[in-house]
């Protein structure tokens, strides 16, 4: 392998690790994004329930209907977290799958590059 062959594998595998990277940021901010939309989504969710239980608090005719009005607004909150938890550990599973194939498929890609550079040499 000469000086030439040398400095252009030098630069394929510079390229691809730049490529390999940007990858990487591309998923990152895919998964960010996901996850931010789902904190999002949390905040609307408690902040629905302060509402309604302002509200409440406002229109209730008595102590009774004031302490039902929360117990049942509680209710409804734990069971939209429930389902919202659901949702988030499903793209949780899905981040992690994701994450998995591309050091899958990058893993395969640099032994190949290092077999046939390591081969040439």
């Amino acid at each position: 392998m000469n000086t030439t062959d040398t400095l252009n594998t030098v630069n394929e595998i510079a390229s691809k690790s730049v490529e390999r990277l940007t990858s990487l940021g591309e998923l990152n901010v895919r998964i960010f994004e996901k996850m931010a939309a789902r904190q999002m989504d949390a905040l609307t969710l408690y902040m629905d329930h302060v509402t309604r239980v302002t509200k409440l608090a406002t229109e209730a005719k008595g102590y009774n209907e004031f302490f039902q009005g929360q117990v049942d607004a509680t209710k409804e909150l734990s069971e939209r977290v429930m389902a919202e938890s659901k949702t988030t550990m499903q793209l949780v599973s899905e981040a992690r799958d994701d994450y998995r194939a591309w050091l899958e498929k990058n893993t395969a890609e640099l032994t190949a590059d290092l077999q046939k550079n390591t081969a040439a040499a």
